[in-house]
């Protein structure tokens, strides 16, 4: 009989936020799948778990993953975690769920910390619709048309970024984008947590030189909506020739002509309209 794979997530910095599931999923499985071990190791040590450990990471996670198939499907079960946060979002374990999904392996979820809802609520952005654009490509090309394709993406934006890559990331986004609303989450649930809520530009300016620390969370506001042009039914504007004509003795043709070139209305569909209602 097939096993389960259970992913559960894991702190993303305060271990107080690891759930009393969580740590009897760990207590209960045969072995647990992690991104790097020695994190992993750590969390077990502290909640005085003893479970053995495979490490499935983005270098590994084809090979591995076939291997971590193998023996749930053997009978055994599996919990896989990443380093922070809840796997298969923006990690390597995205592949080892479809694996599992794929075989018809049993998934199940321990649901846990996610530093891309924590970081929207404490935004100050607007949260009913958003996209999580996770890190963006280093390569130069790539990230501009990344970004090219979010000029007009009008839900709030999400992005992970690193310290050292901050000042690039925030000077592109104000390139690309222009002058938006912005709160950068830094450090979410640890001592130091700090969330700024300001603008691109000033974003931008602010870490120009460097000098951030700490992992972070940019939440962008999106695109503005639009402006809604007027629109003008075909009974005003029939009401605007009839009017046009009186006033200024201009037959009904000319009349339409003058009011179709301002609405973008159809001459004939005007003029008609017009001489019915005569």
């Amino acid at each position: 009989m097939s096993g389960t794979l259970t992913i559960v997530g894991t702190p993303i910095g305060n271990l107080g936020d690891f759930s009393p599931r969580a740590v009897q999923a760990l207590e209960e499985t045969d072995f647990i799948a992690a991104e790097d071990t020695r994190v992993t190791l750590r969390l077990l040590n502290h909640f005085g778990i003893k479970k053995p450990l495979v490490s499935y990471y983005e270098h590994n996670k084809r090979e591995r993953g076939e291997q971590i198939c193998a023996r749930i499907e053997a009978g055994e079960n599996c919990v896989l975690v990443s380093d922070a946060g809840m796997p298969a979002i923006s990690d390597p374990g995205e592949e080892l769920v479809a694996q599992c999904a794929e075989r018809g392996i049993p998934v199940l979820a321990v649901p846990g910390p996610s530093a891309v809802v924590t970081a929207l609520a404490l935004s100050g952005l607007p949260t009913g619709r958003f996209t999580f654009e996770g890190f963006l490509s280093i390569n130069k090309k790539s990230r501009r048309e990344h970004l090219a394709q979010l000029t007009d993406e009008r839900r709030t934006m999400v992005f992970y970024e690193a310290p050292h890559k901050l000042p690039t990331t925030l000077r592109d986004l104000y390139e690309a984008l222009g002058d938006r609303r912005v709160a950068l989450a830094r450090e979410l649930t640890k001592v130091h947590e700090e969330v700024q809520r300001t603008t691109l530009r000033e974003a931008a300016a602010r870490y120009a030189d460097g000098g951030a620390r700490g992992e972070f969370v940019l939440v962008v506001e999106g695109a503005p909506e639009p402006e809604q042009e007027e629109t003008v039914s075909l009974e005003d504007a029939a009401r605007a020739v009839r009017e046009l004509a009186e006033r200024e003795g201009v037959s009904l043709s000319e009349a339409a002509r003058r009011v179709a070139a301002l609405t973008g209305l159809k001459k004939s569909a005007i003029y008609h309209a017009a001489s019915a209602s005569e």
